[in-house]
């Protein structure tokens, strides 16, 4: 996919240079690319890429959060950039650093999450297999500018103008028609669970508070707690067990 060159309906300016989150994960995606680049492929992407059978089996809750600063080469990883780059910027500038990034991780997770579900669903399904990239995250970005600025015109594959929202249900299109298949090597349920989220996001404002690092910190807290007490009731039954009936 192409993203054209900004040609908007109001003018545009591209001034005060890359906001705080947008650099951050543009470098973060470029040093782990290049990690992967020179010889860690294979280990990152069995650690890190989102395998659903490693949720269940593993627990490796992380691989929902770590697949999506993995890509498969330069074409994935360019694309992802440039769009993050294009149009994350402008939400950013607009939301502010961290709602932008707990707008981007809930797109990015959710989309995750939809794509071990459906590998566990679908006939087509391979639990095995990992999936890698941003594209679920940048989605959801895609959805977001489409709906704040709707009729703002970009050049599809830098030749043809077309009104962003039109650009968008193109492509919400192609991923909605490829969902089914599993094996077509591109993650279109990914893509449309990024759509799906991000539309759950900025229409419930419930979701506005996610915060995926505050989450786990909760739900670790909770697990240990429960851990806890359990160790508390089954010391408890043995100290009851050893004490002398006739002491109260």
């Amino acid at each position: 996919m192409s993203i054209g060159t900004r040609n908007y309906s109001r003018p545009y300016v591209m001034g005060g240079g890359l906001p705080y989150g947008i650099k951050m994960l543009l470098i973060a995606n470029v040093a782990i690319f290049l990690a992967q680049y020179f010889g860690g492929e294979p280990l990152m992407t069995a650690y890190f890429g989102l395998r659903p059978a490693s949720i269940f089996s593993m627990f490796a809750v992380w691989q929902l959060a770590t697949y999506m600063f993995l890509h498969g080469g330069i074409g994935h990883i360019l694309f992802n950039m440039l769009a993050l780059w294009m149009f994350g910027k402008e939400l950013e500038d607009t939301w502010g650093t961290q709602p932008f990034l707990r707008f981007y991780f809930f797109c990015g997770i959710g989309a995750g999450i939809c794509i071990v579900l459906a590998n566990y669903i679908l006939p087509s399904g391979h639990p095995e297999i990992p999936t890698i990239g941003a594209s679920g995250a940048i989605y959801g970005i895609l959805l977001a500018s489409a709906i704040l600025w709707p009729d703002r015109v970009i050049y599809f594959n830098f030749l043809f103008p077309i009104k962003m929202k039109y650009f968008v249900m193109i492509y919400a299109a192609i991923a909605f028609l490829g969902s089914t298949d599993m094996n077509s090597g591109v993650s279109n349920i990914g893509h449309l669970g990024g759509l799906i989220c991000a539309w759950i996001y900025l229409k419930t404002p419930q979701t506005r508070g996610f915060h995926p690092l505050k989450a786990a910190q909760q739900q670790y807290k909770a697990w240990k707690l429960a851990r806890n007490k359990r160790k508390f009731q089954v010391y408890m039954k043995k100290q009851g067990d050893k004490r002398d009936p006739w002491v109260q």
